[in-house]
């Protein structure tokens, strides 16, 4: 499987050149472009940038599996050369749709020591982070 087409790659770098000053001051919190996984195994890594001037840097959320995940820097060379237990390398997955910015998934990651697309878990990082959930996401009611 290829990791990085070129769309994709094209979104990261795109990303990793917004305005340097905004990152600085905490303002760049960009939506996961790619996850990866492993299948046979519990990391997973959201990405939201490339480096520019090494396309072999990635940055983002990542999940080794030991219930802290992180933000950081992962290298792709490495999850290409990634092999799990079963003989499987890593995966991108191409269902996976972020509708959140990371920050919500690093939060939700804390809460549930893993990296997570629970909308409940979602909501309640955001309200952690003091920020507003998506209003047209539809969750259940509290008891449902």
């Amino acid at each position: 499987m290829d990791l990085m087409p070129d769309d994709i790659r094209a979104r990261l770098l795109a990303n990793s050149a917004a305005d340097p000053r905004t990152a600085i001051r905490g303002e760049t919190d960009h939506v996961p472009v790619v996850k990866f996984f492993d299948p046979s195994g519990a990391a997973t890594w959201l990405v939201t940038e490339m480096m520019p001037e090494d396309h072999d840097f990635l940055f983002g959320l990542c999940d080794l599996g030991m219930g802290c995940a992180e933000l950081g820097y992962v290298s792709l060379a490495e999850l290409q050369s990634v092999k799990g237990r079963l003989g499987l390398g890593i995966e991108r997955d191409l269902s996976f749709i972020a509708r959140f910015p990371l920050s919500f998934y690093a939060e939700a990651a804390r809460i549930a020591g893993r990296i997570t697309e629970s909308e409940r878990l979602l909501a309640d990082a955001a309200a952690a982070l003091g920020k507003h959930f998506p209003p047209n996401s539809e969750l259940p009611p509290d008891g449902g």
